[in-house]
């Protein structure tokens, strides 16, 4: 690694000479600018205005804008004698916890490397000291230009420096919260912890920049004369209405795309919406237990009191029925008997009157 900018840590009374290196590298796929018609390079070219014509970048300078728009000279042998300590020091102003440090504030990050022999003992005794202490160090800086504050703290058996921003160039979140009018549920909450558990955790390692790689794909396709790879269509994401479905939609694609979800996240417990909001029931007294039987009884008493009523009124009916049979029986025994006495009577009399016309 190439360093950036040579100086030394400044540690009470101890100083350590140090160089200082970028500790990141950015891989995002850059373009150049062409002309559509031709394929032509669009560059820029660095023209003094004075003499309209392009000077090369030996013969550039810094200057200073003033509110009437003149320009002021600034040198670098002017930003070498800035009166502070931190021109080529890195000054350590205190030890924090690392939770002080918002990280609204870290911006680009540093390694920082013993410049020769005579620094390896005291750096190792200040990256020792950050360990035990389990702080970092707080410090102020000047590079490019500026002032600047940082934040030390052990990487490995390395030092690294975050650039912070001052406390004043980190705005204050003013109307981005939603209104406070607005509360969740104990329920949501449960969801979203079971999300969460059914998510687990990842090696950041295993994370990569998909654009990145989908790119260089269509980049390649290109320079090799064929289509370029589509993407799939996606389907329109529904109109999500209810917090809660959301949620246990959410859990559900979780726990299938990890395969059923492991640990705590199989433990949690989705319900549906409805059924929260139903109230409990209370159970019945026994008071109102035993009225309840009672009346059952007493409707089933009815019952049977009805049924026998019923069945009283048909005997009784019957009866009258019978006695009118049994006459209607008599009258027709009775008319039998008399026919048949008279029908013997005129035999008896016919017997008689042809014995006496024969005598």
């Amino acid at each position: 690694m190439r360093s950036i900018w040579n100086g030394a840590i400044s540690f009470g009374l101890v100083s350590i000479p140090i160089k200082l290196m970028n500790a990141t590298e950015s891989h995002a796929v850059s373009f150049r600018q062409i002309h559509t018609e031709d394929g032509g390079r669009i560059r820029y070219r660095k023209v003094c205005e004075l003499e309209d014509r392009e000077v090369s970048q030996s013969e550039i300078g810094k200057a200073y804008e003033d509110a009437d728009g003149s320009m002021i000279p600034i040198t670098d042998e002017d930003l070498s004698h800035l009166p502070i300590p931190t021109a080529r020091t890195i000054e350590i102003v205190a030890f924090v916890p690392q939770e002080r440090i918002d990280p609204l504030q870290m911006g680009s990050a540093y390694y920082l490397a013993a410049s020769g022999a005579p620094a390896a003992k005291p750096y190792t005794l200040l990256r020792e000291a950050l360990k035990r202490s389990n702080r970092v160090a707080v410090a102020k800086f000047a590079l490019r230009g500026r002032e600047r504050l940082g934040m030390l703290r052990v990487v490995g058996d390395a030092i690294a420096m975050h650039g912070l921003l001052w406390p004043d160039e980190v705005r204050a979140p003013e109307d981005v919260a939603p209104d406070s009018g607005v509360t969740v549920r104990d329920q949501e909450l449960d969801l979203a912890d079971a999300l969460m558990d059914t998510l687990g955790e990842i090696d950041l390692d295993d994370l990569h920049d998909e654009y990145r790689e989908a790119l260089e794909e269509v980049v390649a396709a290109k320079a090799a004369g064929e289509a370029p790879p589509q993407a799939p269509e996606e389907a329109a994401p529904g109109k999500v209405l209810d917090l809660m479905a959301a949620l246990e939609s959410s859990v559900r694609a979780a726990r299938e795309s990890r395969g059923g979800g492991a640990g705590p996240a199989e433990e949690a417990e989705v319900r549906t919406l409805r059924q929260r909001k139903q109230p409990a029931r209370r159970a019945p007294k026994e008071t109102g237990g035993k009225k309840s039987t009672s009346t059952a009884a007493k409707k089933t008493e009815a019952k049977k009191s009805t049924s026998s009523a019923a069945r009283k009124p048909t005997a009784k009916s019957a009866q009258p029925a019978k006695k009118t049979a049994d006459r209607g029986t008599a009258k027709k025994a009775a008319g039998k008997s008399t026919a048949g006495k008279s029908t013997a009577g005129k035999a008896t009399a016919r017997k008689a009157a042809s014995r006496g016309r024969s005598a």
